[in-house]
């Protein structure tokens, strides 16, 4: 089966002998020219392994695929979401960049949630409460957990913590810190029936002992109710944001609690920018077309199975695990958009930490390992704390590895030798704001949806998710003892757990 990617091969093949020194050599305007800038994000594609011929096939691949058609579609609101027959519109959650009736309709939601979010933190502020615990999962919980580790300042009027595993401990560690009379709870999850998120918002409603402190945000008003929530401290959702798209919602209530509702307003025009950027940039000019190209080249071109993404900012070191989901969650798809088998590979596993720690841990498989990994660096090049000789040595190895990975280093002692011609794309914001951070993320957002369209498949639904869940709750029982499991190595290992089926 032949796809439009097919001919990106010739131009592999033809590069596969020309290493990324070769490439900036050969082009004494590359690294101006493979490089754009979008208010504090600068981005460099310099030392990717392709050139302006190989570009040039990219380009029109995106064109024949229509991005931009595809990035207006996005934001107007159309169904992008086949599957699940829903548009697709946290985009207007944080702006009018769209001007549909329906975005529009959507945007004017999107400022009433925000508006009794102020109110609500408001109220807060004026009791005697300290700490914030945050219930939720995955999307309900990467998002603003984060934001709120990057940004989030000393002396904040609240501080916020986070529990989504079910794992009990990780419940009792976030709790025994704090005190039950100090501490306020909100419960996030979108259909108010995740399991995860019901166990733990259930201890920490027991451990409040007074509901009168337990928020919620949720599409489902009901059963919040049921759970005894009153609808004066509920929040809402909706169908047409997707949970790992939903930080810009209510589900980013406890941001705003971190931050200060300006604070998660700034962060909401960041976001905005960039939506704007991705709409109206010609695709030569277009950081997310050019983000989203990458991937997709060095998936189907260089058949790179993982992805690395290293931000040199100690800030962000949740990073990695925010894109995971939304890279990951987004991408895995093996179907096109009509059900038909793709004929070309998707997503790679993508990976990372934060620099310098990851240096001394996996960066030996990246400059010497046998498979080539992709990275994005990311870094922030004005600090916002005093110790000037850290962030200098933290610039110079974020330098110094981009650098070393793409050129290497020859020596007569193999064992010394390094390969390099190791591609890496460097993106870096002016400071870390939240202006800059909502930028950033709206980034990787965008090229995950490009890249979607240019493999034709659906980035907005999960259905992989669901059969772990369904599995994990016909269990249940067995592990009572109430049944017997129907698979012979669940049986086994049951029996491992000291669990006997009743019997009768």
């Amino acid at each position: 089966m032949t796809t439009p990617l097919d001919g990106l091969t010739a131009h592999a093949t033809r590069l596969s002998g020309t290493p990324l020194p070769a490439l900036l050599a050969s082009d004494p305007q590359r690294a101006q020219d493979f490089a754009l800038r979008c208010g504090p994000l600068y981005a460099s594609f310099a030392r990717q392994r392709y050139d302006r011929a190989a570009l040039d096939a990219l380009f029109a691949i995106a064109e024949r695929a229509d991005l931009t058609g595809a990035m207006q579609r996005l934001l107007e609101g159309d169904t992008v979401n086949p599957t699940e027959d829903r548009p697709a519109l946290h985009s207007a959650l944080r702006g009018d960049t769209a001007g549909s009736a329906f975005a529009l309709a959507a945007r004017a939601q999107a400022l009433s949630a925000q508006l009794r979010m102020r109110e609500m933190i408001d109220a807060l502020a004026t009791t005697d409460v300290t700490d914030i615990v945050s219930v939720g999962i995955g999307g309900s919980d990467l998002g603003p957990r984060l934001i709120v580790d990057a940004l989030a300042q000393p002396g904040a009027r609240f501080r916020v913590h986070f529990i989504s595993n079910v794992d009990g401990n990780a419940a009792r560690r976030v709790l025994a810190g704090l005190d039950p009379a100090r501490t306020a709870g909100v419960v996030i999850s979108k259909t108010f029936g995740t399991q995860e998120t019901l166990l733990n918002g259930r201890i920490l409603r027991d451990w409040l002992g007074d509901d009168a402190r337990l928020y919620a945000v949720s599409t489902h008003a009901q059963r919040v109710a049921d759970f005894g929530i009153s609808p004066e401290r509920t929040l809402p959702m909706w169908d047409w944001v997707g949970g790992r798209y939903s930080l810009w919602s209510a589900v980013g209530f406890p941001i705003a609690l971190a931050l200060g509702m300006d604070g998660f307003e700034s962060l909401l025009e960041g976001a905005a920018t960039l939506d704007a950027h991705a709409l109206h940039a010609p695709l030569r000019e277009n950081i997310a077309a050019w983000h989203a190209l990458t991937a997709v080249w060095n998936r189907n071109a260089m058949h790179a199975a993982t992805q690395a993404v290293l931000p040199y900012d100690d800030r962000l070191k949740l990073l990695p695990n925010y894109l995971q989901q939304l890279v990951m969650e987004s991408l895995g798809k093996r179907v096109r958009l009509d059900g038909g088998a793709l004929g070309t590979e998707t997503v790679p596993v993508w990976w990372g930490g934060a620099g310098t720690d990851t240096q001394h841990s996996f960066f030996q498989a990246l400059h010497q390992g046998t498979q080539i990994v992709p990275a994005d660096f990311i870094g922030v090049i004005r600090a916002d704390h005093p110790f000037a000789a850290n962030h200098a040595a933290l610039l110079a190895n974020l330098l110094a590895q981009t650098e070393a990975l793409a050129n290497g280093q020859h020596s007569d002692d193999p064992h010394r030798c390094y390969p390099g011609n190791r591609p890496s794309t460097l993106l870096l914001l002016d400071a870390l704001t939240p202006q800059a951070l909502g930028m950033l993320i709206a980034l990787y957002e965008h090229s995950v949806y490009l890249q979607s369209v240019l493999w034709g498949i659906n980035a907005f639904d999960q259905f992989g998710v669901e059969l772990g869940k369904q599995v994990a709750n016909s269990l249940l029982p067995a592990l009572q003892g109430e049944t017997e499991a129907t698979d012979p190595v669940t049986r086994a290992l049951l029996a491992e757990f000291g669990v006997t089926a009743h019997k009768g």
